[in-house]
């Protein structure tokens, strides 16, 4: 893992997911505790047989009815190929209505890849958790979700790297990934994705809410942010970034 990410990560070899998921479904009032027991117990493993990646599963800490997940593949063709043998399969069309059921909208997708060499997700320190019972969490992953006039790599990239990711640490966060628009077209129409945009994301952990809102204070009150913020501009970044803030659930492998 590239060093200038943080433990307690360090040392852990990134996972070869060349391409990365970021799903944000909104849900049926009330229905997200049955998804969530229904995707843990029947989409993980079966998925992953098929040589899919389940990053990680999370309740969204600002909206009750969003579910966030996050799934890597090694290529955009393995993409294709891994995703019509799952919802060809017989697991997807067993359980598909109930999950269907609890759904509005699944088409908030952002089609991502790694910024660079080792920024993406690192291997876990620990196997995902196989009893949900036994495994609460108060860990806070943060996506900073940045929307750009143009690809990462004409300007901001460098600036996040040299301005913002500084002080991003110097105030508490754990960085976990940087992630960018991958270029290529959606492989698998049957699943749409936001198309005609260009974001840069990064992912820090949190040991707890508490901590993520002392995070948000400090930058807040810190001119070199504010600063940073303004120079970013010039190099692509259109309005200051959104933040997803995200609790996992229970048998989630990225713990945050």
């Amino acid at each position: 893992m590239n060093a200038s990410f943080e433990a307690p990560r360090a040392g852990l070899a990134a996972w070869p997911d060349a391409v990365v998921e970021l799903r944000q479904y909104t849900l049926r009032p009330g229905t997200r505790d049955t998804l969530v027991e229904l995707f843990e117990r029947e989409f993980v493993e079966s998925q992953e047989a098929l040589g899919m990646h389940v990053i990680g599963q999370f309740h969204d800490l600002d909206r009750p009815d969003r579910f966030v997940w996050l799934r890597g593949f090694a290529s955009m063709p393995e993409r294709a190929r891994a995703l019509q043998a799952f919802y060809g399969g017989p697991v997807w069309q067993r359980h598909r209505d109930a999950a269907n059921g609890t759904m509005l909208d699944s088409d908030d997708v952002l089609l991502l890849r790694p910024a660079r060499a080792g920024a993406g997700f690192a291997q876990a320190a620990s196997s995902r958790p196989r009893d949900a019972a036994d495994t609460p969490v108060d860990t806070v992953l943060v996506a900073g979700i940045c929307r750009l006039a143009g690809p990462a790599e004409a300007g901001f990239a460098a600036a996040f790297e040299a301005q913002l990711r500084p002080l991003l640490q110097r105030h508490g966060a754990a960085l976990r990934a940087c992630l960018v628009t991958e270029p290529a077209s959606n492989t698998f129409p049957r699943l749409p994705v936001r198309e005609g945009e260009q974001v840069f994301v990064w992912f820090a952990g949190f040991e707890s809410m508490d901590a993520h809102l002392v995070h948000l204070a400090t930058l807040a009150r810190d001119p070199d942010w504010r600063l940073a913020i303004e120079r970013a501009r010039a190099q692509g970044l259109l309005e200051p970034p959104a933040w997803l803030r995200l609790r996992p659930t229970p048998r989630s492998e990225l713990r945050a």
